[in-house]
């Protein structure tokens, strides 16, 4: 979704040690919360199946993002992406010529007649979405247009190249891949835009680069990623890497629209492992985002009780208190202040230092404490 680091100049630490949201059991037979210990073992399905791993960069703060380094071409060219589980769609810098690209012109992706047709299935799963243009002639360029929560946009077209990638199974996979080829690009934050190639969407829609890879056999529809709170992680595709137990699963909250996310609920917040008002949130788990939102209600909720519990009179706007040790700030953001309505984002600061799990073969995402600053053993 990209809500991004709007460049807090503190030292940040925090405070969601108090507070955890949870997933209220029973919700019904359907909606129990349940444990890796009840989660069956994966069916393989192809013989070239397997997962792949990539360290992740990047941290809260300064920096506001976490990314990794997509290999595309042939040969292959390196391009760091903005690791985003709040949308579908893949899209680097693209030298078409580009307008609002923020590398140099020998960085950024060189089209070579490989772009996707309006009739091709995928520029249809694009097309689908309400803002994006119809298609009115099969075999024209499918362009796209994709707006993010902090008004930022992409605007360019789909093509289709070589993704090289190391399976954990030893060998090298070359899928082809459709993803857009970003010619325009809008920022409108108060920071300089972040010197990145573009965007990863791991959503779960068809254009999404773990969907596509999952309808050619290569691997399960599952994508995970361990942030550090130091900086650094790993992201990867497939099941391999989900513990065998420990992790607490919930499921994904079915959706009527057609811009799917990873969102589950209803949750209760909970402050100092303690039942609060706070219930029945539905949240957001968005990894492009680099705070946590919650909807004006909630949030208050959760200022005044911090305020208690520090006997504090008022906090800034957002919301730190100059300690003797440094600066201490609560991470957790009022989401209308910034365009979000009722919505309730769980962003990178709150999924620091788990294993956080989306499973899109069955319809869960799961999570559990782990050691994100070394891979795990393949």
């Amino acid at each position: 979704m990209d809500m991004k680091n709007r460049g807090i100049p503190l030292t940040t630490v925090l405070l969601f040690l108090l507070v955890s949201a949870i997933f209220s059991p029973p919700f019904s037979a359907a909606n129990q919360l349940l444990t890796s210990k009840n989660r069956k073992p994966p069916v393989s399905f192809h013989s070239l199946v397997s997962s792949t791993i990539f360290p992740v960069h990047g941290n809260v703060h300064p920096r506001g993002y976490y990314t990794v380094i997509l290999n595309i071409g042939n040969p292959p060219k390196p391009f760091e992406l903005d690791i985003d589980t709040g949308s579908d769609l893949t899209w680097v810098e693209c030298d078409a010529p580009c307008k609002g690209c923020t590398m140099p012109r020998n960085q950024l992706y060189k089209p070579h007649d490989n772009i996707v047709k309006c009739g091709d299935p995928l520029c249809a799963a694009i097309k689908s979405v309400p803002s994006h243009h119809q298609c009115t002639n099969p075999n024209a360029q499918c362009g796209y247009e994709i707006k993010y929560a902090d008004h930022g946009r992409s605007r360019g077209v789909l093509v289709r190249d070589n993704v090289p990638l190391q399976s954990t199974n030893g060998s090298l996979l070359r899928p082809m891949v459709a993803f857009g080829c970003g010619y325009d690009q809008e920022y409108h934050t108060p920071n300089p835009p972040p010197s990145i190639a573009g965007v990863l969407g791991l959503g779960y829609g068809k254009i999404s680069i773990l969907s596509q890879l999952h309808s050619m056999g290569l691997i399960r529809n599952v994508v995970g990623h361990c942030l550090s709170v130091k900086g650094g992680g790993y992201l990867f595709f497939g099941d391999k890497f989900i513990p065998s137990s420990g992790v607490v699963w919930t499921p994904i909250s079915q959706q009527s629209s057609l811009i799917k996310r990873y969102e589950s609920g209803p949750a209760d917040l909970f402050f100092n492992e303690k039942p609060t008002s706070v219930k029945g949130l539905q949240l957001i788990f968005d990894s492009g985002s680099t705070y946590t939102y919650f909807n004006p209600q909630a949030y208050k909720a959760l200022v005044d009780m911090v305020r208690w519990e520090w006997k504090l009179m008022s906090l800034n706007y957002y919301q730190c208190v100059l300690m003797s040790h440094g600066n201490v700030c609560l991470g957790i953001l009022n989401g209308s202040e910034v365009g979000l309505g009722n919505s309730n984002i769980i962003g990178d600061i709150s999924l620091q230092d788990k294993m956080v799990i989306y499973d899109n073969e069955r319809q869960q995402i799961g999570w559990v404490n782990a050691n994100c600053d070394r891979l795990p053993k393949s």
